[in-house]
């Protein structure tokens, strides 16, 4: 048995900047899109949905294209930091935010269109801006979106397989999160630390679900009191 804690840690700190970093991104698009009609519209929102039916391997080969030393992104990273995105957990950053895009996206547009209008209209009427609308009013009326939204894409992060396989390898202490340690394991037919690897994950994931599924019926039982 090879049991190492290094592709946990690697794994949680992967999935807390990425969730970090698309609550950053996905709120102001989210606001956009949602109390917004331009003319690209649909094709934004179909680019948002895309991760979702697209195969993880052919996600994962057009990326490593661009995050390669050739690529577009590659090449100016390299510039910038010394190395390219391929390979380097900078690199799994990136593909991890657009792979788990939806998964924050989605909630956060229900929740900003559930939010009652009233509300908005009233914030407007006593003459605060939209930023002081927005962190006064809407985000505080769209918190089991928040939650639901965060807590999703922290654990498809933590999930994500192919993608990760795909742009990162199996790199010690750099790329090689935990399912990518399953997946050698059992490529050795090691199925003790398999098994160690999956249950953990396993269990965390179901924990990850019964606190969303918790939190939103008590947001939702708090709401009609």
């Amino acid at each position: 048995m090879e049991f190492d804690t290094t592709s946990f840690i690697l794994t949680f700190k992967l999935a807390s900047i990425t969730t970090v970093l698309l609550l950053i991104i996905g709120i102001p698009l989210s606001y956009l899109i949602a109390y917004s009609n331009f003319r690209f519209k649909p094709v934004v929102e179909a680019l948002i949905a895309l991760p979702l039916v697209l195969p993880p391997t052919v996600l994962g080969f057009y990326l490593l294209l661009l995050f390669s030393k050739k690529g577009f992104l590659g090449e100016i990273w390299e510039k910038i930091a010394g190395h390219q995105l391929a390979f380097h957990f900078e690199g799994l950053v990136f593909a991890s935010i657009i792979f788990s895009f939806p998964f924050m996206v989605h909630p956060l547009i229900s929740g900003f269109k559930s939010v009652n209008r009233s509300y908005i209209e009233a914030a407007y009427t006593l003459g605060k801006s939209r930023i002081r609308t927005l962190f006064s009013v809407i985000l505080p009326n769209m918190k089991p979106a928040i939650i639901t939204g965060t807590v999703l894409s922290f654990a498809h992060t933590i999930g994500e397989f192919g993608v990760v396989l795909m742009i990162g390898g199996s790199i010690e202490g750099e790329t090689k999160v935990v399912s990518i340690a399953i997946y050698e394991a059992v490529e050795k037919l090691d199925y003790t630390t398999a098994h160690i690897y999956a249950a953990v994950l396993l269990g965390f994931s179901f924990l990850t679900l019964l606190t969303v599924y918790i939190l939103n019926k008590r947001f939702e039982v708090n709401g009609r009191l």
